[in-house]
């Protein structure tokens, strides 16, 4: 019988009272003391859940970017490469997953994980640079930086409001000052529905365990007649990007598919049509005498609970 307990302290009491057998959603805060437990076994598992950030690339003139001041800017310098490869070089992803996520996780350069289908060998995560953050930015033509607001979610993944706080300091660190306001996981999807942010940092997992579904749904051109850019909730868009994955979907053979799948990423990447991460870890804590064998997509299915040998 599965018993949701939403609260993440009342879950992990309910586990070391005996009143239940198996969690999931262990609160990385608490995996050391579970650790410790003798009467506690843990699974643990990498996902191909993908937290990122994307920017508005499309519009003049966004709404929640001003100048250092806080005036409006009429010329969005989000819209310029530089600038958005200044953002990725501005995170410095090690020190999240080992501070805000207690050392679960995995620094991303691309849309999954190492040893998934479609990963391109050629994008280890960007390296913290905040000195190179600022050059690119002065070589854009925004040597004093600028101002924008970061959107996302404070109840949707783990540790998400931390997460966006941190990024928000990493990011003035480099000079783009910046103010990061959490919402509820549906309010923030009912806003960036309606392209009403400039920047927000959101989370993607693959159910088919290859790159062609985040591509397609919120990097390809928005194209709701072809089932193209469903996500895509900054208008992003590049041809060369589009282009490629049209002719990888069109592909049966696959090796030639899996290289156009990392060409698409590459581009995507590249251009900072999305900033790639981290890697949410899923954890699972039970009685020392159970195992479970952890789903990559983070899923609790009881047919993967066993007991363990008798010693």
């Amino acid at each position: 019988m599965f018993r949701p307990i939403p609260d993440d302290g009342a879950r992990v009491a309910a586990l070391l009272a005996h009143d239940v057998e198996l969690i999931d959603g262990v609160p990385t805060a608490l995996v050391a003391r579970l650790q410790a437990q003798t009467d506690v076994a843990l699974a643990r598992a990498v996902t191909s859940r993908l937290i990122f950030l994307q920017v508005d690339t499309t519009r003049d003139a966004s709404p929640f970017v001003t100048d250092a001041g806080g005036r409006p800017l009429m010329d969005n310098p989000l819209r310029v490469r530089h600038v958005r490869l200044a953002l990725s070089k501005a995170i410095d992803r090690a020190a999240l997953v080992q501070r805000i996520m207690d050392g679960t996780g995995t620094p991303s350069g691309q849309l999954l994980p190492d040893g998934y289908y479609g990963v391109s060998p050629n994008l280890p995560p960007e390296r913290f640079d905040p000195e190179g953050a600022r050059h690119l930015l002065a070589e854009a033509g925004w040597p004093d930086g600028f101002a924008i607001t970061l959107h996302g979610p404070n109840n949707r993944y783990v540790n998400d409001r931390a997460l966006g706080e941190a990024v928000a300091q990493m990011l003035t660190h480099a000079g783009i000052v910046t103010k990061f306001e959490a919402v509820p996981g549906s309010v923030f999807l009912q806003h960036a529905e309606k392209f009403e942010f400039s920047a927000f940092l959101w989370g993607w997992a693959s159910e088919t365990g290859e790159p062609s579904g985040p591509l397609r749904a919120m990097l390809a051109t928005r194209d709701p007649q072809r089932g193209r850019g469903s996500t895509n909730r900054l208008r992003y868009s590049n041809p060369d990007l589009d282009s490629v994955l049209q002719t990888a979907m069109a592909t049966l053979d696959d090796a030639h598919r899996e290289a156009l799948l990392r060409q698409a990423t590459e581009i995507a990447v590249r251009d900072g049509g999305v900033i790639p991460i981290l890697f949410q870890e899923a954890i699972w804590a039970m009685r020392a005498d159970l195992r479970y064998e952890p789903h990559p997509l983070g899923y609790t299915l009881a047919a993967k609970v066993t007991v363990a040998p008798a010693r």
